[in-house]
């Protein structure tokens, strides 16, 4: 028989007896559980919670939504149910530096990423030929002072007309209005070099030469309205010498942008996050 599978996300406060409770109320609906985590916040007694189960093919998703809040009524519950069969709908943006949109590229292609990749959006036309070639539709919104309210409206109306769920910033380097940022909370995951503060401007990584820095990172985190501070989702670094020139520190550091962000991506799309605040909770 043909399974398919859903993946419920909680959080509530911490009480004895969730993880009975919502196995059971998962088991006695036809759900065979195949991976479950859980981690309590000692700090603020939250409990946080991912199953992932498997269903008889048929089976739909409001079937298991229907009395789900009466049966696993804790406080300050907040629940989510996904079926991972429907994927989520994606737009990639991108500016003039195409690793990680390239990187993207290739690892949808190949279906490591569980995405509907349906367009590239970008302020420059460098990579329009790139990405028709994958059969994806492209759209070129140029931007300057005086036409970035405009700009970022037709964006809007782009993400609404498409069904976009997941905005994927891969080197875009245009700062999102507090609009478009509220607007899609949860729901755009940027990519930056980790020298931020320290590195501001262009060229961080000759900036970082010239300050004899030993290590090399990434770090991809949700977009917020305040730059770069959105809550973090997935780092990495790369140890480095004074024998690495510039040049090499710019290779070292695309390589390792793309690996965070593909990863921070795939997190996200396997629905392995949960906010807790600032923060996030990722069951791996």
């Amino acid at each position: 028989m043909n399974m398919k599978k859903f993946v419920l996300n909680l959080v509530c406060d911490d009480h004895t007896g969730i993880i009975s409770s919502v196995t059971s109320y998962v088991t006695a609906n036809g759900g065979n559980i195949i991976e479950s985590g859980q981690y309590v916040d000692l700090d603020d007694k939250r409990f946080f919670m991912r199953l992932c189960f498997e269903v008889n093919e048929g089976v739909e998703l409001e079937y298991f939504k229907a009395d789900f809040a009466d049966s696993i009524s804790y406080s300050n519950l907040e629940w989510k149910l996904y079926d991972l069969s429907i994927k989520p709908r994606v737009m990639i943006m991108v500016s003039q530096l195409g690793h990680c949109l390239n990187d993207l590229l290739y690892r949808y292609s190949i279906g490591q990423l569980p995405m509907e990749l349906v367009s590239v959006a970008s302020n420059h036309e460098r990579y329009q030929s790139r990405v028709e070639h994958e059969g994806l539709d492209f759209h070129y919104l140029p931007i300057t002072p005086e036409t970035k309210p405009e700009q970022e409206a037709k964006l809007l109306k782009l993400i609404d007309e498409q069904g976009i769920d997941l905005v994927i910033l891969a080197r875009y380097m245009q700062v999102l209005s507090d609009n478009l940022c509220q607007k899609m909370s949860g729901k755009i995951i940027n990519i930056h070099h980790s020298f931020l503060p320290s590195f501001k401007g262009g060229r961080p990584y000759h900036q970082a030469r010239e300050r004899g820095v030993k290590l090399i990172g990434a770090t991809a985190h949700y977009v917020t309205a305040d730059l770069d501070e959105g809550p973090i989702i997935e780092q990495d670094v790369k140890r480095v010498d004074h024998a690495a020139a510039a040049s090499d520190m710019v290779a070292i550091g695309r390589d390792t942008e793309s690996q965070v962000l593909s990863k921070a991506v795939r997190l996200q799309l396997e629905r392995r996050i949960l906010l807790h605040d600032h923060r996030t909770v990722i069951f791996q």
